[in-house]
Order: C-alpha cells, then sequence, then structure tokens
C-alpha cells in the first residue's frame, strides 16, 4: 500500500446524540492508528464545545492542509496495549440534518460538508448558528433547505463542498424513500452542478449503485459514520498521491478516488425491507408493501428503493480505475469464531494480540498475504479472513433498523 493513503470522513464527536463519551480527539486519533487510517474527519464542527476542542487541540498543517495533533501522547486502549496518536491527520467535516417542506413534502435530509481550514469551518458554523440551535446535537438538525445549505457552503471557499450523506437510508437522505427525492437536481436546482460525490452509506456498496447510469457522474465515496471509536474505519476511501486536502478535493471531484472498502451491504441495518416489530422482512423481487403479520406499511429498504431506480439489469461501473473491497470488522469476526460477544474481554485480548503483530486492521483484513496471517495463532481466524476476501460468506440481511450478519465460516 505504498504512495496510497486511507481516509474516513464522516464520524461524530461525543457532543452528538447517542455517541460514545470516548469519541474524543485523542481516543478518536489513536483508534485510526489501529484501524489503519492515515485521515479522519474532525465530525461535529458546527458544534461550539466541539470547534473550541478542535482549535485547542489540532493545529493545521502547512505541507497538507489538513490539521493535526499539538501535542501528542500514549493512549491506553486495553489492557497492557497502548498506541501513540501523533501521526494521525484530522479533516473538517460535520454532518448537517435538514429538515423542511420543499413541493408540498416534508424532507429530512443529511449531508456531509467538508471545509478547507479553520477560518472556513468558523464562517460555516457562525453562519448556521443564525439559523437554528447548533448548540444541541453535534449534527445540528436545521430548518434549512438543503440547496440553501449548499449555497452557504459555497459562498465560505472555493475548496468547501457537500456530499449527501448515506444517500439511500429510508429516514435522513436524499433519495430515502420517506422523505427524500427522487433526483439530485429536484433536491438542489440549479446548484446540482456543485454536487460531485454521494456517500453511499452501510446498506449499500458500489455495485448497487452501479445499477443506477444517472449516477455515472458522481464519486462515489463510503464512511463509517462512526459513532465510538472502534467504529472507525469500518468503511473508508483510499487514495493515491500525497497527503493533503487539495489532493482530496481534486480526487473526489474528479473521480480519482482508488478505491472504497465497504460493508457487505447485506449487513447494513436498512438493507432490505421490513417490520422489525414484527421481525419480518422481504426480498425486493416479492414487492410486497404491507406486514402480513400487523397489517402497517414495511419500511422499504435500500435494495428495493435502488431496484426502483436501477435502468441497469446488472452493475456497469463507469470509472475502470475504481474498485472497492467487501468485509466485516476484525472483531465481529473473531466474536464469530470463539463464540464471545463482540464487546468482550476474551474478544479485546484476541484483537490486541492480531494488532500488535500485524500493524493494524484494515492490514489484517485485507492487504497482509497468507506469511503474515501465519502470525495468527487461531488457524480459523485466518481462514475466515480468507473467506471474506473470496466473498464465500453466509449473509443474514439487515432491515427496519436491525443490522444484518455476516458468518465467515459456513
Amino acid at each position: 500500500m505504498n504512495n496510497f493513503f486511507k481516509a474516513d470522513f464522516h464520524i461524530h464527536s461525543k457532543y452528538s446524540n447517542s455517541v460514545s463519551k470516548f469519541s474524543t480527539i485523542e481516543i478518536l486519533s489513536a483508534w485510526a492508528k489501529i484501524k489503519g487510517l492515515d485521515i479522519i474527519g474532525t465530525g461535529d464542527f458546527t458544534h461550539p464545545l466541539w470547534f473550541k476542542e478542535i482549535k485547542n487541540k489540532l493545529v493545521e498543517d502547512k505541507k497538507t492542509g489538513l490539521l493535526k495533533i499539538k501535542s501528542p501522547e500514549n493512549i491506553n486502549i486495553f489492557s497492557d496495549f497502548s498506541i501513540n496518536n501523533k501521526n494521525t491527520l484530522f479533516i473538517l467535516t460535520t454532518e448537517i440534518s435538514c429538515v423542511y417542506k420543499k413541493n408540498g413534502k416534508t424532507r429530512k435530509i443529511h449531508h456531509l460538508i467538508f471545509a478547507p481550514n479553520i477560518k472556513t469551518a468558523e464562517k460555516i458554523k457562525d453562519k448556521l448558528s443564525k439559523i437554528g440551535n447548533i448548540n444541541y446535537d453535534g449534527r445540528p438538525v436545521l430548518g434549512l433547505d438543503s440547496k440553501h445549505l449548499l449555497e452557504i457552503v459555497l459562498e465560505s471557499s472555493p475548496q468547501s463542498f457537500l456530499v449527501p450523506a448515506h444517500i439511500w437510508t429510508p429516514w435522513f437522505s436524499i433519495f430515502g424513500s420517506q422523505s427524500g427525492f427522487d433526483s439530485i437536481e429536484e433536491c438542489f436546482e440549479e446548484l446540482s452542478e456543485h454536487i460531485f460525490a454521494l456517500e453511499t452509506g452501510l446498506s449499500s456498496d458500489p455495485n448497487m449503485n452501479f445499477l443506477v447510469s444517472k449516477l455515472d457522474k458522481y464519486t462515489l465515496i463510503s464512511n463509517s459514520d462512526a459513532h465510538s471509536p472502534e467504529k472507525l474505519g469500518r468503511e473508508c476511501n483510499i487514495f493515491s498521491g500525497e497527503i493533503s486536502y487539495q489532493n482530496i478535493f481534486n480526487a473526489i471531484k474528479n473521480h480519482k478516488v482508488v478505491s472504497t472498502i465497504e460493508f457487505f451491504p447485506e449487513e447494513g441495518k436498512y438493507h432490505l425491507s421490513g417490520h422489525r416489530k414484527c421481525g419480518f422482512k422481504v426480498n425486493p423481487n416479492e414487492k410486497q408493501e404491507i406486514c402480513p403479520v400487523c397489517g402497517g406499511k414495511l419500511t422499504q429498504g435500500v435494495l428495493q428503493r435502488i431496484y426502483e431506480f436501477a435502468d441497469r439489469p446488472k452493475p456497469l461501473n463507469p470509472n475502470k480505475n475504481f474498485s472497492f473491497i467487501n468485509g466485516i470488522p476484525l472483531k465481529e469476526l473473531i466474536s464469530e469464531i470463539i463464540s464471545k460477544g463482540v464487546n468482550t474481554k476474551s474478544v479485546n485480548t484476541v484483537y490486541f494480540d492480531i494488532i500488535k503483530k500485524m500493524k493494524n486492521e484494515i492490514n489484517v483484513l485485507f492487504f497482509a498475504n497468507e506469511k503474515e496471517l501465519s502470525k495468527i495463532n487461531n488457524t480459523k481466524i485466518k481462514k475466515a479472513i480468507l473467506n471474506i476476501r473470496k466473498n464465500k460468506v453466509k449473509k443474514i440481511c439487515g432491515y427496519d433498523g436491525v443490522f444484518g450478519k455476516i458468518k465467515a465460516l459456513t
């Protein structure tokens, strides 16, 4: 992986609702190294307290245009495992929830915003503070049309940009079946040309999006949307060349992202249509909209929604230089093999033993060769990793807010 770097842009801080109190700059940066990420988003730069921490604890790096930690330190993560967070870089990002009425329908859409420097981020933050309450949640909910949010972003700097987040999620996304739109143009109108990238979300991967030809002109990016440090990197992006804000901006704008690391979309919690309360889910080819158990309306899954947009019988990658890899987090894999809970001491002990031997999680899962994998004491774990790489897995699909499961030893 020489001359390549990995970035996870969409994360959240401890100031976002339902986010771990351990999502601090120090701990997030340490976990980024454990995961194998070179760059992570700051997340939540619109929140005044988090923005204050960003300014106090991070400094702009003139060489890269990104942010680095002012005072790196050794962070104790588990038992005898500690790691220095010195080399993790941050990029200024935040997620905004826009809730508003347009064309006679209530829209609820999340967007990811990128800013090139602290001055620009502060400009965006201050402008949004005059529109709604940015103090309550790291991901503020604003009664703001997506088009007007884009205007604010574009006015802040030529290097700022907006990416619609997890675009197929039933709620809170631009193509969401519950409160979204049927096209980018319907949402952003004459400013649509300034949208050049889309975030696929955990419940879809590039192949699913390749069924829809009108998405060909957009760069597809993937991020973790992490609500705790351990969730970092479950999806991320791989770039080539120098590490810099400008290179990231150019790559995303001009279809130069090399690859993405993806969930198996079946594991995403909105992959299939279904009804969580009744434990019912259904494949899209059955075209069922009503729960047979209670008679209520099913939550439409991402796969069904994509099929409504699809105009290709099979995926067609418009960018032959782009590829992607599906996988599952290493702790989930270990949990399956040793039959212990993901967050148990038993799983953590095995996990950190592997990380000590093999650099980082992304290397273990996707890039270490079989000789390197032989450092893993448990042969079943090694076999499971190889099965995942070959897509020899059993997939139990998620639906209506219930995560699916991927079994690596079938």
